[in-house]
Protein backbone atom coordinates (compact mmCIF):
# COMPACT_ATOMS: atom_id res chain seq x y z
CA UNK A 1 0.00 0.00 0.00
CA UNK A 2 0.59 3.59 -0.43
CA UNK A 3 2.54 3.56 3.11
CA UNK A 4 4.89 0.99 2.24
CA UNK A 5 8.05 2.35 1.74
CA UNK A 6 10.39 -0.33 2.66
CA UNK A 7 13.35 0.27 3.53
CA UNK A 8 12.69 4.39 3.45
CA UNK A 9 10.79 5.30 6.69
CA UNK A 10 8.61 8.39 7.49
CA UNK A 11 9.59 10.50 10.69
CA UNK A 12 6.91 12.54 11.12
CA UNK A 13 7.55 14.91 14.26
CA UNK A 14 8.22 18.33 13.63
CA UNK A 15 10.93 20.25 14.45
CA UNK A 16 11.72 24.04 14.04
CA UNK A 17 13.85 23.50 11.30
CA UNK A 18 15.34 25.82 8.54
CA UNK A 19 15.49 24.87 5.45
CA UNK A 20 18.64 24.80 3.41
CA UNK A 21 20.24 22.44 1.19
CA UNK A 22 19.31 18.61 0.70
CA UNK A 23 15.66 19.27 1.05
CA UNK A 24 13.20 18.26 -0.75
CA UNK A 25 10.33 20.92 -1.57
CA UNK A 26 6.31 20.90 -1.74
CA UNK A 27 4.98 23.05 -3.92
CA UNK A 28 1.32 22.96 -4.39
CA UNK A 29 -0.81 24.84 -6.52
CA UNK A 30 -4.56 23.57 -6.27
CA UNK A 31 -4.36 20.20 -6.73
CA UNK A 32 -1.71 20.22 -8.15
CA UNK A 33 2.25 19.66 -6.80
CA UNK A 34 5.40 20.40 -8.65
CA UNK A 35 7.15 17.68 -9.97
CA UNK A 36 8.99 16.10 -13.41
CA UNK A 37 7.45 13.59 -14.48
CA UNK A 38 9.55 10.91 -16.46
CA UNK A 39 7.38 7.93 -17.96
CA UNK A 40 6.14 5.83 -14.46
CA UNK A 41 8.52 7.81 -12.23
CA UNK A 42 7.76 11.18 -10.24
CA UNK A 43 10.33 13.62 -8.47
CA UNK A 44 10.33 16.49 -6.15
CA UNK A 45 12.16 19.46 -6.84
CA UNK A 46 15.64 20.31 -4.67
CA UNK A 47 16.15 23.57 -2.46
CA UNK A 48 18.79 24.27 -4.66
CA UNK A 49 16.79 24.14 -7.64
CA UNK A 50 14.00 27.23 -5.88
CA UNK A 51 15.89 28.69 -3.25
CA UNK A 52 15.70 31.95 -5.24
CA UNK A 53 11.80 31.33 -5.61
CA UNK A 54 10.83 30.46 -2.04
CA UNK A 55 8.96 32.72 -0.25
CA UNK A 56 8.17 31.00 3.06
CA UNK A 57 8.55 27.20 3.61
CA UNK A 58 7.52 25.13 6.87
CA UNK A 59 9.37 22.26 8.07
CA UNK A 60 6.84 18.97 7.09
CA UNK A 61 8.82 15.72 8.05
CA UNK A 62 11.90 13.54 7.42
CA UNK A 63 12.02 10.36 4.72
CA UNK A 64 15.48 8.73 6.08
CA UNK A 65 17.67 12.08 6.33
CA UNK A 66 15.95 14.13 3.68
CA UNK A 67 13.91 16.91 5.16
CA UNK A 68 11.12 18.00 3.20
CA UNK A 69 9.22 21.56 3.27
CA UNK A 70 6.16 22.69 2.42
CA UNK A 71 7.03 26.15 0.39
CA UNK A 72 4.96 28.77 -1.01
CA UNK A 73 6.83 30.04 -4.54
CA UNK A 74 7.27 33.94 -6.04
CA UNK A 75 4.81 33.97 -8.94
CA UNK A 76 7.41 35.15 -11.69
CA UNK A 77 9.95 32.51 -10.18
CA UNK A 78 11.30 30.49 -13.47
CA UNK A 79 10.12 26.73 -12.84
CA UNK A 80 13.35 24.35 -13.09
CA UNK A 81 13.44 22.77 -16.94
CA UNK A 82 11.41 19.67 -16.65
CA UNK A 83 9.59 20.81 -13.86
CA UNK A 84 5.73 21.06 -14.09
CA UNK A 85 2.55 21.29 -11.69
CA UNK A 86 0.77 17.65 -11.93
CA UNK A 87 -1.88 16.26 -9.87
CA UNK A 88 -1.47 14.68 -6.90
CA UNK A 89 -4.07 11.81 -7.48
CA UNK A 90 -2.85 10.86 -10.96
CA UNK A 91 0.58 9.52 -8.96
CA UNK A 92 -0.91 6.95 -7.03
CA UNK A 93 0.91 4.26 -9.24
CA UNK A 94 4.06 6.01 -9.79
CA UNK A 95 7.48 5.16 -8.32
CA UNK A 96 9.94 5.63 -6.06
CA UNK A 97 6.87 4.57 -3.59
CA UNK A 98 8.51 6.66 -0.87
CA UNK A 99 8.12 10.15 -2.68
CA UNK A 100 4.60 9.88 -3.89
CA UNK A 101 4.00 8.91 -0.09
CA UNK A 102 5.82 11.98 0.95
CA UNK A 103 3.69 14.22 -1.20
CA UNK A 104 0.71 13.30 -0.69
CA UNK A 105 1.40 13.40 2.90
CA UNK A 106 2.28 16.77 2.49
CA UNK A 107 -0.74 17.47 0.72
CA UNK A 108 -2.66 16.47 3.94
CA UNK A 109 -0.34 18.87 5.71
CA UNK A 110 -0.76 21.84 2.88
CA UNK A 111 -4.58 21.56 3.04
CA UNK A 112 -4.61 22.14 6.84
CA UNK A 113 -2.18 25.21 6.57
CA UNK A 114 -4.18 26.71 3.77
CA UNK A 115 -7.37 26.54 5.63
CA UNK A 116 -6.68 27.63 8.85
CA UNK A 117 -4.45 31.06 8.64
CA UNK A 118 -7.26 32.36 10.54
CA UNK A 119 -8.86 31.37 13.74
CA UNK A 120 -11.79 29.73 13.45
CA UNK A 121 -13.49 31.01 17.15
CA UNK A 122 -12.57 34.79 16.58
CA UNK A 123 -11.06 35.39 12.79
CA UNK A 124 -7.91 36.38 14.02
CA UNK A 125 -4.42 35.18 12.09
CA UNK A 126 -3.12 32.55 13.43
CA UNK A 127 0.48 31.88 13.92
CA UNK A 128 2.74 28.31 13.88
CA UNK A 129 4.18 27.15 17.07
CA UNK A 130 7.72 26.83 17.93
CA UNK A 131 7.67 23.22 19.12
CA UNK A 132 4.67 21.70 18.15
CA UNK A 133 2.76 21.04 14.43
CA UNK A 134 0.66 23.42 15.94
CA UNK A 135 -1.29 26.89 14.83
CA UNK A 136 -2.52 29.18 17.46
CA UNK A 137 -4.74 32.47 17.95
CA UNK A 138 -2.54 35.02 19.80
CA UNK A 139 -5.75 36.62 20.52
CA UNK A 140 -8.35 33.84 22.31
CA UNK A 141 -5.49 30.95 22.59
CA UNK A 142 -7.39 28.50 20.22
CA UNK A 143 -4.91 25.63 19.45
CA UNK A 144 -5.60 23.66 16.50
CA UNK A 145 -4.40 20.51 15.61
CA UNK A 146 -3.70 18.88 11.82
CA UNK A 147 -7.25 17.32 10.83
CA UNK A 148 -6.95 13.54 10.29
CA UNK A 149 -11.07 12.68 9.45
CA UNK A 150 -11.81 8.80 10.22
CA UNK A 151 -13.45 6.80 7.46
CA UNK A 152 -14.19 3.12 6.67
CA UNK A 153 -13.43 0.58 3.51
CA UNK A 154 -15.98 -2.75 3.34
CA UNK A 155 -15.37 -5.65 1.80
CA UNK A 156 -18.89 -7.47 1.85
CA UNK A 157 -18.71 -11.34 1.61
CA UNK A 158 -21.48 -13.96 0.59
CA UNK A 159 -19.33 -17.26 0.72
CA UNK A 160 -16.82 -16.93 -2.46
CA UNK A 161 -18.78 -13.95 -3.76
CA UNK A 162 -17.92 -10.34 -2.46
CA UNK A 163 -19.57 -6.91 -3.10
CA UNK A 164 -17.80 -5.06 -5.87
CA UNK A 165 -19.05 -1.42 -6.64
CA UNK A 166 -18.13 1.51 -9.02
CA UNK A 167 -18.35 5.53 -8.60
CA UNK A 168 -20.87 7.46 -9.86
CA UNK A 169 -19.33 11.03 -11.77
CA UNK A 170 -15.57 10.34 -10.71
CA UNK A 171 -12.54 10.30 -12.01
CA UNK A 172 -11.70 6.46 -11.05
CA UNK A 173 -13.48 4.17 -12.97
CA UNK A 174 -11.73 1.07 -11.56
CA UNK A 175 -13.98 -1.23 -9.47
CA UNK A 176 -14.13 -0.25 -5.58
CA UNK A 177 -15.62 -1.22 -1.84
CA UNK A 178 -18.25 0.62 -0.05
CA UNK A 179 -16.82 3.29 1.60
CA UNK A 180 -17.57 6.61 3.40
CA UNK A 181 -16.74 9.09 6.16
CA UNK A 182 -17.49 8.38 10.08
CA UNK A 183 -19.87 10.76 11.24
CA UNK A 184 -20.80 12.48 14.38
CA UNK A 185 -21.46 10.16 17.15
CA UNK A 186 -20.94 6.85 15.09
CA UNK A 187 -18.59 3.90 16.01
CA UNK A 188 -16.44 2.75 12.79
CA UNK A 189 -18.67 -0.71 13.22
CA UNK A 190 -22.01 1.77 13.08
CA UNK A 191 -20.37 3.57 9.65
CA UNK A 192 -19.94 0.49 8.19
CA UNK A 193 -23.04 -1.08 8.86
CA UNK A 194 -24.60 2.60 7.65
CA UNK A 195 -22.68 3.17 4.56
CA UNK A 196 -23.34 -0.32 3.02
CA UNK A 197 -26.84 0.04 3.78
CA UNK A 198 -27.25 3.50 2.37
CA UNK A 199 -25.22 2.52 -0.67
CA UNK A 200 -26.34 -0.94 -1.52
CA UNK A 201 -29.27 -1.72 0.75
CA UNK A 202 -27.48 -4.72 1.99
CA UNK A 203 -27.46 -5.85 5.91
CA UNK A 204 -24.07 -7.28 7.18
CA UNK A 205 -22.67 -9.18 10.27
CA UNK A 206 -19.55 -10.32 11.94
CA UNK A 207 -17.36 -7.37 11.37
CA UNK A 208 -13.58 -7.99 10.97
CA UNK A 209 -10.50 -5.04 11.25
CA UNK A 210 -8.29 -6.04 8.43
CA UNK A 211 -6.13 -2.59 8.37
CA UNK A 212 -5.55 0.79 8.27
CA UNK A 213 -4.35 3.04 6.00
CA UNK A 214 -3.30 7.19 6.26
CA UNK A 215 -4.85 8.72 2.69
CA UNK A 216 -3.82 12.14 2.81
CA UNK A 217 -5.23 13.42 -0.48
CA UNK A 218 -8.56 13.21 1.22
CA UNK A 219 -7.08 14.32 5.12
CA UNK A 220 -8.67 10.54 6.01
CA UNK A 221 -7.00 7.71 7.63
CA UNK A 222 -9.31 4.87 6.36
CA UNK A 223 -10.25 1.48 8.27
CA UNK A 224 -10.62 -1.40 6.65
CA UNK A 225 -13.08 -4.12 7.91
CA UNK A 226 -14.38 -7.17 6.21
CA UNK A 227 -18.61 -8.13 7.06
CA UNK A 228 -20.83 -10.62 6.13
CA UNK A 229 -23.63 -10.52 4.38
CA UNK A 230 -26.64 -10.62 6.51
CA UNK A 231 -30.22 -11.82 5.20
CA UNK A 232 -30.98 -11.29 1.42
CA UNK A 233 -28.38 -10.20 -1.19
CA UNK A 234 -30.51 -8.50 -3.63
CA UNK A 235 -29.15 -4.89 -4.05
CA UNK A 236 -30.85 -1.45 -4.16
CA UNK A 237 -28.32 0.56 -5.48
CA UNK A 238 -27.87 4.45 -4.08
CA UNK A 239 -27.40 5.47 -8.38
CA UNK A 240 -26.30 9.02 -7.04
CA UNK A 241 -23.06 7.23 -5.71
CA UNK A 242 -22.47 4.00 -7.73
CA UNK A 243 -22.41 3.51 -10.92
CA UNK A 244 -22.29 0.18 -10.70
CA UNK A 245 -22.61 -3.03 -7.81
CA UNK A 246 -22.63 -6.33 -7.90
CA UNK A 247 -21.61 -9.27 -6.21
CA UNK A 248 -18.39 -11.37 -7.84
CA UNK A 249 -16.75 -14.60 -7.22
CA UNK A 250 -13.55 -15.17 -6.98
CA UNK A 251 -12.44 -16.46 -9.84
CA UNK A 252 -14.01 -13.63 -11.99
CA UNK A 253 -11.70 -11.54 -10.62
CA UNK A 254 -8.06 -10.56 -11.64
CA UNK A 255 -5.51 -9.68 -9.03
CA UNK A 256 -5.24 -5.86 -9.36
CA UNK A 257 -2.35 -4.04 -10.66
CA UNK A 258 -2.22 -1.10 -8.43
CA UNK A 259 -0.87 -2.17 -5.32
CA UNK A 260 -1.22 1.61 -3.89
CA UNK A 261 -4.31 1.31 -2.45
CA UNK A 262 -6.19 -0.27 0.57
CA UNK A 263 -9.22 -1.30 -1.73
CA UNK A 264 -6.74 -3.24 -3.85
CA UNK A 265 -4.73 -4.54 -0.78
CA UNK A 266 -8.49 -6.17 0.42
CA UNK A 267 -9.41 -7.28 -3.10
CA UNK A 268 -6.11 -9.23 -3.30
CA UNK A 269 -6.65 -10.65 -0.15
CA UNK A 270 -10.45 -12.06 -0.82
CA UNK A 271 -8.87 -13.47 -3.96
CA UNK A 272 -6.08 -15.00 -1.92
CA UNK A 273 -7.93 -15.69 0.54
CA UNK A 274 -5.98 -14.18 3.44
CA UNK A 275 -8.52 -12.17 5.28
CA UNK A 276 -10.10 -12.71 8.40
CA UNK A 277 -13.11 -15.04 8.46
Amino acid sequence: MIQEIEPHHLFNQYRAREIGPGAKICAFRDRDVLCSRREDEVLLPDWEQLAGGVRRAVYLFSVDDTPYFLAELDGGFPLPEGFMYDGVRAHRGLSPRHTVYAEMTAWHLYVWYRDNRFCGRCGRPTVHDGKLRMLSCPACGNMIFPKICPAVIVAVTDGDRILLTKYSGRAYKNYALIAGFTEIGETAEDTVRREVFEETGVHVKNLRYFCTQPWGVDSDLLLGYFADLDGSAEITMDREELSLAGWYRREELEIPTDSASLTNAMIRAFIEERYPR
